[in-house]
């Protein structure tokens, strides 16, 4: 099967990768940015392209969601299978004669950042049973986590990551602020963030809640309050109301 990825991005980069190191063969990729797709050819014995997109059985398009629409018009062939990557758009989105699907992986990713590919779960939503089989076959190839399904649950996938990941992240550029303006390496908090992220491997994360807040300790968090200002301050009466109220405290 012929594969060309579009993008030269973080998942186009992770994607390519995977496919690589588990002798998936990529015919090509393609995108507008030669210096990124250079360094991904360079690195992954890729051929790449700012103009010519090759002939493929599968396009995957790995760019941002306003540029899905605008990629996928892009590919003029009938018979052949376009998937996108998002997280967040439907499959229908892809502006084609071709067979439509999405090929999503549930990941953060960072070209810096070596990532264990087997553990990345890959939800598939395709238009028909020949193409679930191709594309699921396809990422366990990769990975041990692969699903079916639909547009209205993956919408919930990436809603639940942008708050178990992107919130999660700001969280801890916020307290990063915090500590930098104290002076406190923050590398001193990482063993705290590692148990926390370890506990909810084993205890449901409602269960593994401790804090000021889950204690109903007003003292200490009017303590806290007075030491934090602007959106800081905002976050802490936010989360901390959160979790009053997830507790019926």
């Amino acid at each position: 099967m012929q594969i060309v990825i579009i993008g030269s991005g973080n998942v186009a980069y992770h994607l390519a990768k995977a496919f690589i190191l588990n002798t998936i063969s990529v015919a090509q990729v393609f995108g507008r940015n030669e210096m990124e797709l250079s360094k991904i050819s360079q690195e992954l014995n890729i051929p790449y392209s700012t103009e010519k997109l090759e002939d493929a059985d599968l396009y995957i398009i790995c760019v941002s969601d306003r540029s899905v629409e605008d990629v996928s018009a892009l590919i003029t062939k009938k018979d052949c299978l376009v998937a996108h990557t998002s997280g967040s758009l439907p499959k229908e989105i892809l502006k084609g004669g071709y067979r439509k699907s999405s090929f999503y992986p549930l990941q953060t990713f960072s070209k810096s950042k070596d990532l264990d590919y087997t553990q990345i779960p890959f939800f598939i939503e395709t238009e028909t049973e020949d193409d679930q089989k191709i594309l699921s076959d396809l990422a366990s190839e990769i990975s041990e986590r692969v699903m079916e399904s639909t547009y209205e649950k993956r919408k919930y996938i990436h809603l639940t990551a942008v708050f178990a990941c992107n919130f999660v992240n700001h969280l801890f550029a916020r307290a990063k602020e915090i500590s930098d303006a104290q002076e406190i390496p923050f590398n001193y908090f990482l063993p705290l963030i590692d148990e926390t992220v370890r506990k909810i491997d084993t205890i449901e994360p409602k269960a593994a809640q401790t804090g000021p807040a889950v204690r109903n300790d007003k003292r200490i968090m009017e303590l806290h309050e007075l030491l934090l200002k602007d959106e800081s301050l905002e976050i802490y009466k936010t989360m901390n109301h959160s979790i009053q109220k997830m507790y019926e405290l």
